[in-house]
């Protein structure tokens, strides 16, 4: 299934979260706090309003409660408002 978003929205597949600490401790999967980071896999076309700023490819920083989670052929993934995208890194 291939996801197309639409309007304003652009689709984010997340960064995963790190697994160990830098001294070596093993978080476990619940304590883990999920990143704000994540993946441009698709953008909407925009709207007369609403311009879309990013490309698939780019690296973005979002809002904490940002988007929806929808999961497609196994994967989990980010629908956001192209206004929720705070910075693109680089």
């Amino acid at each position: 299934m291939k996801l197309k978003p639409l309007a304003d929205r652009v689709l984010l597949k997340q960064d995963k979260a790190e697994t160990k600490t830098a001294s070596g401790i093993i978080i476990p999967e619940t304590a883990q706090e999920k990143t704000q980071t994540a993946t441009v896999e698709a953008v909407g076309p925009g709207t007369d309003k609403e311009k879309i700023t990013v490309k698939p490819g780019d690296r973005v920083m979002y809002e904490k409660y940002a988007g929806i989670q929808v999961k497609a052929d196994g994967e989990e993934y980010l629908i956001v408002k192209n206004s929720e995208i705070i910075a693109v890194v680089e």
